[in-house]
């Protein structure tokens, strides 16, 4: 019966015997060996070095453009060519800055180490494991707050509202297993 039931529940018999970690199933972390992490990030479509390229050929571009008519005297083509690729530039260099931010959670033993980075600035936050609390912030659909022994961290920005409430009871259920 205790087969059939963990069967249906999409378990294997096997998991009753496994160590605590290597038995739970997550849907946002990995783990290895005894150790959880979870890699929260932006789900960026181009890397930064992609938008270089695009941003060199959009410049080359626009600049063969601008020559086009200004050889044909139409002069002020060219300053709002370089007007143009100025800002263009500037937008991408802000895109590409924030665009490997993200947050890293990470479990092992009796440590739960919190990492986000954002435009390149590291923050990190340890915490005992023993004295975590995992909350939402103000409701379901709110940032997930973990503190502990005075100190708060906010993380879940780059998962979706809908599923931090899932994200929240994984980071429990871990903490609890661990």
């Amino acid at each position: 019966m205790l087969r059939q039931c963990l069967c249906w529940c999409g378990l294997q018999p096997a998991v009753l015997w496994a160590p605590p970690v290597t038995g739970l199933v997550f849907r946002f972390a990995t783990v290895s060996g005894q150790r959880i992490d979870w890699r929260l990030a932006r789900n960026c479509s181009v890397t930064p070095a992609q938008m270089g390229w695009m941003y060199l050929s959009l410049c080359s571009v626009s600049l063969g453009i601008a020559t086009f008519f200004w050889m044909l005297g139409a002069r002020l083509v060219m300053p709002f060519a370089w007007l143009e690729m100025a800002v263009v530039g500037l937008a991408f260099a802000m895109y590409g800055r924030h665009a490997a931010d993200g947050e890293r959670i990470s479990l092992q033993g009796s440590r739960l180490v919190v990492e986000l980075e954002t435009a390149g600035k590291l923050e990190r936050a340890e915490f005992d494991r023993s004295w975590v609390r995992v909350e939402p912030k103000t409701g379901d659909r709110s940032l997930i707050t973990l503190s502990a022994q005075g100190r708060s961290v906010e993380v879940g920005r780059y998962v979706r509202p809908e599923l931090r409430p899932a994200l929240a009871s994984e980071i429990r259920m871990a903490l609890r297993a661990a």
